[in-house]
């Protein structure tokens, strides 16, 4: 058989897969041993309580490292799409490609982690084209909750694949373009292998709504209040920044922007002549001189970080915002899974102040999904009409249920990838032929540690046992000759078993396991640390059904 009847084309998921967010596709074509590969998008995740002191998680590009990647094109500019470039890009270098919003935010990216003068971007005006070997891209416009988003018809010798992207069908998106329905049935009638597509509001019937409905809401809403007002949303959401504008210009107040990525997304709007009809915007300060009835602040942290502008509001340690009674703070934006308790926290705290909350639950309207609908699904397969239905961007009940909805719509094929699993497009059925390495690599101390790495390991067996901190000082015969310390981190007390108490009788417990030693164990310090963690952690558990890390320090006279 010849090289060129071995070609395959293969899509590999690496992040994004049995997951919302931490985006890491790759497309390869060529024969098994000889691939050549694209990159679409290089995306994070966020700790969570599962991950103590870790905010930044990136997808493990290992599999990738060594094989000859031609370019890595990027759909849009949200976090989970282009926020691991910093981290990731030394591991996968290649040539980025992006349209020009997309590129502004990644340079600024690129800019932070030292890395702008190493990287070569090429900006891709919208709806350009992208070649790259074997690869033809085209860019799609359609529309999401972000300026400029792309999908992308990757076109290769063995067929085309429609890469979605983040999208939804929205026909008065207020900031860009419609999608661009012309090009995705041509490209339908022009024969799609397969589409590699959005599963996150597969559950929910209908559609997502429109921006321009939001805009209307929010304009009768921010019209009709008195005092102070703050709208917390997503500060990549160029067009919901749009629309509270020129809500709060209609009502006649002033904006203020609050936080460094509004500030950072407004930059990279209007470097592409975005958000040139609004004026100028007020500083945190000079809105101090202004009546309360006039101003409103654009803030971000509607997710309840603890550090973004709103909790530092709520917590009353921002510098220059103040909200008490008689303002009002407006949610304008989805709760991302895992953030439900901080969100609502915030809320409490606000709330505590004085400020009313407003949500999309009790005004509808206010905020609208970036992403499909089941009928905006259904509409995407009618006008694209793919062989292969490969569903991404979900948990695994939202690729299942996808692919079920693909069936309904009589696509032929249909495939469930998790992040790994290396799925041939063609030539014949689509199938899954490998698993690769994949996993996640977590930010932590300002280093990519492994997802099993030690450090991470015990922060969190710490977190739910504590930890004993044990000194003491031995003579040359291994003779204890001092007091013994035992202090305890993280672990109860109270008036019937006072901590003080239980430390005294742990020394005592430590005392006894060193003087049950003999001969050369007392001279190997291993041994002692060893005998010490197990009489502490026995007793440990007998007290606080815990078992603590326990440190011990043995100093040598």
């Amino acid at each position: 058989m010849s090289k060129t009847q071995d070609n395959e084309l293969v899509f590999l998921p690496l992040g994004g897969s049995n997951e919302i967010g931490m985006n890491l596709n790759a497309y390869g074509y060529g024969p098994a041993e000889d691939r050549r590969w694209i990159v679409v998008d290089v995306g994070v995740t966020f700790g969570d309580n599962t991950t103590p002191g870790v905010d930044v998680i990136v997808p493990d590009p290992t599999y990738l490292e060594g094989e000859e990647i031609i370019g890595i094109v990027l759909t849009h500019a949200h976090e989970d799409h282009i926020g691991a470039l910093g981290w990731l890009w030394p591991r996968i270098k290649a040539p980025l490609y992006a349209t020009p919003f997309t590129a502004f935010l990644i340079r600024e990216k690129l800019r932070d982690a030292g890395l702008l003068d190493q990287v070569t971007i090429h900006e891709v005006p919208l709806g350009g084209t992208i070649d790259l070997g074997p690869f033809q891209v085209e860019m799609v416009t359609i529309t999401h909750s972000i300026a400029e988003p792309n999908g992308l018809a990757i076109k290769t010798p063995l067929g085309t694949v429609l890469h979605t992207g983040d999208w939804k069908i929205d026909n008065d998106p207020i900031v860009g373009e419609r999608t661009d329905v012309d090009m995705i049935k041509r490209l339908g009638d022009e024969g799609v292998l397969a589409m590699v597509c959005d599963s996150t509001n597969v559950f929910q019937e209908g559609v997502a709504g429109s921006e321009g409905d939001v805009r209307e809401a929010l304009a009768e809403l921010i019209g009709g209040l008195k005092g102070r007002v703050a709208v917390g949303c997503f500060a990549s959401n160029v067009a919901r920044m749009d629309s509270v504008i020129h809500a709060a210009e209609a009502a006649g107040r002033r904006v203020v922007l609050a936080g460094r990525s509004m500030h950072r997304i407004t930059a990279a709007a209007k470097s592409v002549g975005m958000l040139s009809d609004c004026k100028p915007f007020l500083s945190e300060d000079e809105a101090r001189l202004w009546p309360a009835d006039q101003i409103l602040y654009l803030c971000t942290g509607s997710q309840g970080e603890p550090r973004a502008a709103l909790s530092r509001v709520a917590q009353g340690d921002h510098p220059f915002i103040k909200l008490g009674p008689g303002d009002h703070c407006i949610f304008s934006s989805r709760v991302i899974p895992g953030n439900e308790l901080a969100i609502g926290r915030l809320q409490d705290v606000l709330s505590d102040r004085g400020v009313r909350i407003y949500t999309d639950k009790d005004h509808p309207g206010i905020h609208v999904s970036g992403h499909p609908c089941r009928d905006e699904l259904r509409q995407m397969y009618q006008w694209a009409r793919p062989r292969i239905a490969v569903p991404t961007h979900g948990m695994r009940r939202h690729i299942a249920e996808h692919a079920a909805l693909a069936r309904e719509m009589q696509v032929p094929e249909s495939i469930t990838p998790r992040n790994g699993d290396m799925v041939r497009l063609a030539p014949g059925p689509a199938a899954i032929v490998d698993e690769v390495p994949s996993g996640r690599l977590y930010v932590d101390g300002g280093m990519l540690v492994e997802e099993a790495g030690e450090a991470l390991r015990e922060r969190r067996h710490a977190a739910s046992n504590g930890v004993l901190i044990v000194s003491f000082a031995l003579d040359r015969r291994g003779k204890i000759v001092s007091d013994i310390d035992v202090r305890g981190i993280g672990l109860p007390g109270d008036e019937d078993t006072p901590l003080g108490d239980v430390l005294d009788d742990l020394a005592e417990r430590v005392e006894q396991a060193v003087m049950k030693l003999k001969g050369e164990a007392l001279e190997d310090e291993t041994v002692i640390e060893q005998a010490v963690a197990r009489a502490l952690k026995k007793a440990s558990q007998g007290v606080w059904a815990r078992r603590p890390i326990v440190e011990t320090i043995v100093l040598r006279l």
